[in-house]
């Protein structure tokens, strides 16, 4: 024997009696230790049940594909946008039992590159737990899901194992769609095919869906750099996207830019946009925005990314040394038909019309919104992204559910017909038919619509207003088929009904309160089919409140209006009606609803414009008569 090799085994078994002194865990050389072997069956058990929860996602021709997650018992998955636009209306999924499901595209987020589609078949789908995106740190361990170069023929999803390398990334948009705002960066291995496949923590819950990776050339090498759109922003827009629509993505009317002392001020604003309404002018500093502190224009636009249009923001601004608050109103980042028309194309032109004149190239004008969406200073790191990942991918290969090899035409299946239906302007308006009747279901429990409410409302109340000295005063209210009257002792305000409401912002201060009173009683009478253009909006939060409400959007008169409900109760929460796209709209927020008479109505009316409350009131009788006012 060799004197090296004596020395390695005396050192070994130095070693080892050492380890037995201490009543250390391996009970022989080679051992693993048992808090390392328990971890590893806890990683594995883990990634069993995630990978039971993860979607492979393929047109019906086969002709390429991607990845999804399921995210609810009875179906609904979330993709990438740009993995079902290739699907059109319907594609066929694939989990890892092995099975094959059809399923169609519920909304979509072309901005924000997200899908929402819902899978038929079961009603028992395992399905992901939300996550919280903002608790996620540098260095935490994550996996990914998913179906990388559609290897997984059998739906067996490929896992990977990383870290999070970075957070709160920002991807420029390929040109204003695919925009990755305040995305999950990680080194876990996203590949072609991985397009819209789930990033789960260690503890297996859903953190963010995997969209984009950074390769070298631009080729197929995997540089250990992908990104992950937050859940944390999907959660802002699930609401939307069980609406069946087209969803946009907001901006504040406003660019800002840095100044010389590194503070993140705006450097232009519309004056017709409510950030002006609520304050905001050029060389304001913003110091905080939804929630979060703003210290550089690359953390402005990170939050910007995860609301949607509509959404009501809390911002803090400093003016001149004195610091404000206020909730701002997002506008869209796109005219609506623009963003049709870069997601569906242009509409069909009507036949027996010769075609119109060539569009001229657009110039931007003195009212053009500021893109706070451009880049102003320059990417930190940018993959310009000509092609998606998906284009890397096998085009054409046989499916188990495929009949034939190639030219045959793929039939819609009788399920997705029946959940389907085609509207421009919507991924899928089946879906808002139905979320827009359930809304309506859960409100009219609340209100119990019957023949007698179809007549004239008239409210007895007290009408509180002036703040801390407030003054009472006796309230009437009518509402009726042809005239809207509010009437105090000091006089009377009306509005004739079955006209145009543009412009009808009467009493003064109210910002229209005769109108949205008008409006609110049309929609209980009529219901969601009579009252005109209706149509679900999605779920959003209120100023003030705790939670998320169902928004139907309804445009009558020549006005918009929004009728926000509690999913919960059922319950009108607030009224929105704007008489003018240029000014405020009045406010009604209704509270405290007891039982009267069977129906459950609120005691308690707060009519806000602007940033002022107008006036509170209380009703003490309701009336719901024919004979009441006419």
């Amino acid at each position: 024997m060799s004197s090296r090799r004596r020395m390695m085994i005396a050192s070994m078994l130095a070693a080892w009696v050492a380890v037995a002194d201490f009543g250390a865990v391996p009970a022989a050389y080679g051992d693993v230790e048992r808090d390392v072997l328990d971890a590893e069956a806890a990683r594995v058990a883990v990634m069993a049940e995630a990978r039971s929860k993860t979607v492979a996602i393929f047109p019906p021709e086969g002709n390429g594909g991607g990845s999804g997650v399921l995210i609810s018992a009875d179906g609904y998955a979330l993709s990438n946008f740009h993995v079902v636009k290739g699907s059109e209306k319907f594609m066929k999924c694939g989990l890892s039992d092995g099975r094959s499901y059809d399923a169609v595209v519920v909304g979509i987020d072309p901005v924000g590159d997200v899908a929402l589609i819902k899978i038929f078949g079961r009603d028992d789908f395992p399905h992901a737990e939300f996550g919280d995106s903002d608790a996620v740190r540098t260095g935490d361990w994550v996996f990914a899901s998913g179906n990388p170069f559609l290897l997984a023929h059998d739906f067996k999803p490929t896992v990977t194992y990383g870290i999070v390398s970075g957070v709160h990334r920002y991807q420029y948009p390929s040109g204003t769609l695919l925009e990755y705002a305040d995305c999950i960066q990680t080194d876990a291995s996203i590949n072609p095919g991985n397009s819209g496949g789930p990033l789960f923590d260690a503890q297996g819950k859903l953190i963010g869906i995997n969209g984009r990776g950074s390769f070298e050339k631009r080729g197929r090498v995997n540089v250990g750099v992908g990104y992950a759109i937050s859940i944390n922003q999907i959660k802002h827009f699930l609401g939307c996207l069980k609406s069946g629509r087209i969803v946009d993505h907001a901006t504040l009317g406003a660019r800002t830019a840095s100044d010389a002392d590194g503070r993140v001020i705006v450097a232009d604003i519309l004056e017709d946009s409510d950030a002006w309404r609520r304050g905001l002018r050029i060389g304001d500093e913003i110091t905080e925005f939804g929630g979060r502190q703003v210290r550089t224009v690359n953390a402005f636009k990170n939050i910007l990314g995860i609301f949607p249009q509509g959404w009501r923001v809390p911002v803090t601004y400093r003016n001149k040394g004195t610091s404000h608050k206020t909730f701002i109103r997002l506008a869209g980042v796109h005219d609506i038909e623009d963003l049709i028309e870069k997601t569906m194309g242009k509409a069909e032109p009507e036949k027996g019309l010769p075609p119109g004149p060539p569009k001229p190239p657009e110039e931007p004008g003195p009212n053009d919104k500021p893109d706070e969406k451009k880049p102003k200073d320059g990417p930190e790191e940018q993959p310009k992204e000509g092609k998606s990942q998906e284009d890397h991918l096998p085009k054409k290969f046989k499916l188990p559910f495929q009949k034939s090899d190639a030219g045959e035409e793929i039939a819609v299946p009788e399920i997705v017909k029946k959940h389907y239906a085609e509207k421009r302007g919507f991924a899928n308006y089946k879906f808002n038919e139905h979320e827009r009747d359930r809304t309506w279901n859960a409100l009219s429990r609340s209100m119990q619509p019957a023949a007698s409410i179809g007549g004239t409302w008239t409210i007895e109340a007290e009408q509180i207003s002036g703040g801390a000295a407030a003054a009472k005063s006796n309230l009437t209210i009518t509402i009726g088929d042809a005239l809207v009257e509010y009437r105090l002792p000091s006089g009377a305000a009306t509005l004739p009904v079955g006209g145009s409401f543009a412009g009808a912002v009467d009493p003064q201060g109210t910002g229209g309160l005769l109108a949205a009173l008008s409006l609110w009683r049309r929609l209980i009478v009529l219901g969601p089919t009579r009252f005109g253009d209706l149509r679900y909006e999605g779920a959003f939060s209120l100023p003030g409140l705790p939670d998320n409400y169902d928004v139907l959007l309804g445009r009558q008169a020549g006005v918009a209006c929004r009728f926000f409900v509690d999913p919960r109760s059922g319950d009108l929460v607030s009224v929105e009606m704007q008489a003018d796209d240029e000014l405020d709209p009045c406010e009604l927020f209704f509270a405290d609803y007891r039982e009267q008479k069977g129906r459950r109505l609120p005691t308690r009316i707060e009519i806000r414009h602007g940033d002022a409350t107008y006036a509170v009131v209380v009703p003490r009788e309701w009336k719901f008569s024919p004979e009441a006012a006419k």
